[in-house]
């Protein structure tokens, strides 16, 4: 089902973790991600109401839609800063970011995974694992 975007003081809050009685939480974050594409690149469940630690992005090196849950950045090399947006706010803030990160995450199926990331891609792993931690921008 798709949601509204949540703005407001529920996205500060660090979310729980992930169990396999939360699975509607990811068919909600996908339908609400595909009804948002024009104007955004990724999603955390906080964003949609779920106090939960599951994120939504496209990856850009194998252009297909990622699902994570309890996602974990274990290593990040090259910080730089940006400008990012949110479907979360209004207007556009300075940020410190890694060009490369590593992370640990369950997939749909709660199987452990480890995976590394660059680029743009891992720009947005990093915004919407902040959402998780009850960090914006």
């Amino acid at each position: 089902m798709v949601k509204d975007i949540v703005k407001g003081n529920q996205i500060f809050l660090k979310a729980e973790d992930m169990t396999t009685l939360d699975l509607n939480v990811v068919t909600d974050l996908i339908d609400t991600f595909n009804a948002n594409r024009k104007n955004c690149v990724g999603l955390a469940a906080n964003m949609i109401g779920y106090n939960k630690r599951a994120i939504i992005f496209e990856d850009q090196e194998e252009k297909k839609v990622m699902v994570m849950l309890n996602p974990v950045i274990t290593k990040m090399e090259f910080p730089y800063n940006v400008s990012e947006g949110c479907l979360s706010l209004d207007e556009m803030h300075n940020t410190k970011r890694y060009r490369r990160i590593k992370v640990e995450y369950y997939d749909v199926n709660f199987k452990l995974k480890k995976k590394s990331y660059s680029g743009f891609t891992a720009e947005v792993i990093q915004h919407e694992i902040d959402h998780t931690n009850g960090i914006i921008i």
